[in-house]
């Protein structure tokens, strides 16, 4: 009979792609009437679900809404491959009027131990199955799942193996308010990120225009980049006339913050990307220091937004060769959702031409 390991936590009242939709007509509004006024908004719960703890590691402590913490150890169901370990989270509503629960997992990304988010109510029932998360790039990263908590009473982490690649998890309780959106504007699928307001980047299946820009992507798919092994991300892509200026946009996974990717184009090193950072309070950040060096560095273990403007003088008509390389020593990183937007003269737009002095 196995043995099930317990993480011993004290939970102490304390006085931000692919995830699953919930709608917003189970979310608490923001309105303050009377009731609403007397609640103290819930704190968010930060889970360190490493399995070695550090020298100067203190007692972890939780809101009082996370009731229990439970490691499962691996265990081989008939007919799986690999033995499984769970995470076990019990959970209880602050309130009746938080119903959403946003729960972001921190994990190492291998191809065969990919965790999974389920949840459960009293009964044994699932509520919800978020499927495999991640994408298998063996990398650090993080994954973002809403979970409708009516009736629900636990979370399980489900990973293949001991479990070690799982190393956190951020719970916060959701709530919601009137959104305005343009009705010609492309539609967002935005996951609220408590640290990050930019919406996850989708790769249009055909090439787009509007109001004199063409979009087009340059491939959908994940490609790993890395600055120890020189793995490079490579593309081709013909313009029929050259463009004004031009954007290139992707997500990267794992950057480096203060060395993003470096961009080719027909062979000339046109610059760095510029990454869209999130505020510096993430739990995404992870920091490293190399041997003999005082300096700490910090990737991001999550996507982010990159863009480069590309000028116009280093396109040319025909095929452009166009490379995104990780900088030397950086280590690996993967980009996805890799588009470019060639802006041409639109007769509605504004040029102005500046006289000499």
């Amino acid at each position: 009979m196995l043995v099930r390991a317990v993480f011993a936590i004290l939970f102490a009242a304390i006085c931000r792609v692919g995830a699953q939709e919930a709608f917003t007509d189970a979310l608490p509004r923001a309105a303050a009437d009377a009731t609403t006024a007397e609640q103290p908004v819930p704190e968010s719960a930060w889970l360190d679900l490493r399995q070695s703890a550090t020298q100067n590691s203190k007692i972890q402590k939780a809101p009082a809404w996370v009731e229990a913490l439970t490691l499962l150890p691996a265990e081989t169901t008939e007919g799986a491959p690999m033995s499984k370990s769970v995470f076990r989270i019990r959970v209880t509503q602050p309130s009746p009027d938080y119903q959403v629960l946003f729960f972001r997992l921190f994990f190492d990304d291998k191809a065969d131990q990919q965790p999974e988010v389920i949840a459960w109510d009293e009964s044994g029932t699932h509520v919800l199955r978020s499927g495999t998360l991640g994408a298998g790039m063996n990398l650090p990263s993080s994954d973002s799942v809403l979970i409708p908590m009516t009736g629900a009473s636990s979370i399980d982490i489900e990973v293949p193996g001991d479990g070690k690649t799982v190393r956190a998890a951020y719970l916060d309780w959701m709530t919601s308010s009137e959104v305005v959106h343009p009705v010609n504007a492309e539609h967002r699928d935005v996951i609220p990120e408590p640290f990050s307001s930019v919406p996850t980047l989708h790769a249009p299946p055909d090439d787009m225009e509007n109001f004199g820009t063409v979009t087009a992507t340059l491939s959908s798919e994940t490609i790993r980049i890395n600055g120890q092994t020189q793995e490079s991300a490579a593309f081709q892509f013909p313009i029929e006339a050259q463009p004004l200026t031009a954007l290139l946009t992707f997500e990267i996974a794992n950057p480096r913050v203060d060395t993003p990717p470096e961009v080719y184009l027909n062979g000339q090193n046109i610059g760095p990307a510029s990454l869209t950072l999130p505020d510096l309070a993430d739990p995404a950040y992870r920091g490293e220091v190399e041997p003999l060096s005082t300096q700490m560095h910090f990737n991001y273990t999550g996507w982010l937004r990159a863009q480069k403007i590309v000028p116009a003088a280093s396109l040319i008509v025909g095929a452009n060769d166009l490379m995104v390389v990780n900088g030397a020593g950086t280590g690996g990183a993967a980009i996805r959702a890799t588009q470019i937007q060639l802006k041409y003269i639109w007769d509605k737009a504004d040029y102005l031409l500046r006289t000499g002095h």
